[in-house]
């Protein structure tokens, strides 16, 4: 995962032809911490970096939204499945979470550490038994901000269009957006 230097965001900035004042009011930052992270004199939190890209990328007139960021393809179960069968495609997949769907409407999550103790006898159970609840849900127009609020509370984001699954977003998708 690449994110942008402390280099890459000033070169940007000065290319958007923006002041650092400019920029930390569309970012809702202080100008002085903008100074110091293109400084390098301080590493940001994740959060403020994705509203200081966030605040670039709308400037370039390219709002970041949900139907940027989305994996199409979600990898999920569904609630009557085998336990077994979430642990198999967790370890296929290399992901410690999944979402559960039900005729493409999220109903649940299933992840790693909601699996850990459960004993060998468990894996015939059905995941509904032992799943926790759905990932949140946002529209295809959701921003980048509001995605990266729900992602700082939750392992993903679920995107829906009439109710229906359509996409699936992790930190992963928002960070490989940043680089």
């Amino acid at each position: 995962m690449n994110l942008p230097t402390p280099q890459d965001l000033r070169e940007r900035r000065i290319e958007l032809d923006l002041t650092q004042s400019a920029l930390a009011e569309r970012a809702g930052v202080s100008q002085p911490l903008i100074a110091r992270i293109e400084g390098g004199d301080v590493d940001p939190r994740l959060s403020t970096l994705r509203r200081i890209v966030e605040a670039l990328d709308e400037t370039e007139g390219g709002i970041v939204r949900a139907d940027d960021l989305m994996n199409t393809e979600v990898i999920h179960v569904g609630p009557n499945d085998a336990i077994r069968e979430a642990v198999r495609k967790m370890d296929e997949e290399a992901y410690s979470q999944l979402p559960v769907l039900q005729n493409g409407i999220p109903v649940g999550s299933i992840s790693q550490s909601d699996l850990v103790h459960l004993d060998a006898d468990a894996r015939d159970e059905p995941v509904v038994e032992h799943m926790a609840e759905s990932f949140p849900t946002v529209s295809r127009e959701a921003t980048l901000d509001e995605i990266g609020n729900l992602l700082d509370h939750y392992k993903a984001v679920m995107v829906t269009e009439s109710g229906e699954t359509v996409g699936i977003i992790t930190e992963a998708d928002v960070a490989a957006r940043l680089s």
